[in-house]
């Protein structure tokens, strides 16, 4: 078998010598942390001292989108009055007869644009009456003496509702 030379077995050696030692550095857990990098688990064997830990930040509820309906109706302040509520069932509405006396008992009370009006009407049954829209013109949704009919139920406000359907006449 033919001899090797010296140099070419020092130079295997040599570059298996720098390969392990170009290897070798600065353990990753000992080098600059980078900016971008997030947090690490350490691993080192005492405890390093950190910050509480923050509460997560929850946002704020978003504003309402729609106004929340009032539960009650409450007085109207003359705005429709008794008397333009009477108007309204004498005249275009044709409801009440322009010789009859009318006696406004309760209301009008509002809630949400609606109004609920209970009439002593000479010679007949208590009148309930539920209108809606603006106050100088409202409009007649029902009038008699149930007035708790498929709009009032389904488009009255709480408190109309309340009123027309589940409270006695005249309360």
């Amino acid at each position: 078998m033919p001899r090797t030379a010296p140099r070419r077995r020092s130079a295997p050696v040599t570059l298996l010598a720098l390969l392990a030692l170009t290897a070798c550095g600065t353990p990753p857990e000992l080098r600059e942390p980078v900016a971008t990098a997030g947090p690490r688990a350490s691993t080192s064997a005492t405890p390093t001292p950190s910050a509480p830990p923050t509460p997560p930040v929850t946002p704020a509820a978003p504003p309402p989108t729609t106004r929340i309906p009032d539960p009650a109706a409450t007085p109207c302040r003359g705005k429709p009055s008794g008397d333009r509520i009477v108007a309204l069932l004498r005249g275009s509405a044709g409801v009440l007869p322009r010789d009859v006396k009318v006696t406004v008992r309760t209301g009008p009370l509002c809630a949400d644009g609606w109004h609920y009006t209970v009439l002593a009407v000479t010679g007949h049954e208590e009148l309930q009456v539920v209108t809606r829209g603006s106050s100088g013109a409202p409009t007649l949704v029902t009038a008699g003496t149930d007035v708790c009919g498929v709009e009032v139920r389904a488009a009255g406000p709480p408190g109309i509702r309340t009123l027309a359907c589940d409270g006695a006449p005249g309360a």
